[in-house]
């Protein structure tokens, strides 16, 4: 199954310029995989490292999360008043910088499940290397009326 950006906007809250998915390649109960592609033009690369832009990789970080916030809002009844929300990063690994121009696959594996919590694997991949891998944990936050 693919999504495109203004249906991944359907499942999770996230919108631009903090919207880190463009498009949603494949997707099942325990596996997402997206994409997003680096604009030259992100307010970002105006301040970190300006003559060498390279997107934080909280960024990167923050879009695997949206990956897996994807795949978490899929799960969630119709009408539901919750968001998936980050409750734990563990084991980080920068690898490779990703550059202004490159564009990232998101690879997001469920790893358990317990009540209302959801354990991940996921891994930021360009041009066949990975990014950045992260184990990580994401619940479900009730919002306010």
């Amino acid at each position: 199954m693919r999504l495109s950006c203004d249906e991944i906007q359907q499942i999770i809250p996230h919108r631009p310029p903090f919207l880190w998915l463009d498009e949603v390649i494949e997707v099942d109960e325990k596996r997402i995989v997206a994409r997003k592609f680096v604009s030259p033009d992100l307010d970002v690369f105006q301040g970190h490292y300006p003559h060498f832009p390279i997107l934080p990789g909280v960024l990167i970080c923050e879009a695997v999360f949206q990956a897996a916030a994807v795949l978490i809002g899929r799960m969630m009844p119709t009408g539901s008043k919750a968001v998936p929300v980050a409750t734990r990063i563990q084991g980080a690994q920068f690898r490779r910088m990703v550059r202004p121009g490159e564009t990232m696959q998101l690879e997001v594996d469920v790893s358990e499940r317990m009540a209302n919590a959801v354990f991940f694997k996921g891994r930021a991949v360009v041009d066949g290397q990975v990014a950045v891998r992260v184990e990580f944990a994401c619940a479900e936050a009730t919002l306010p009326e």
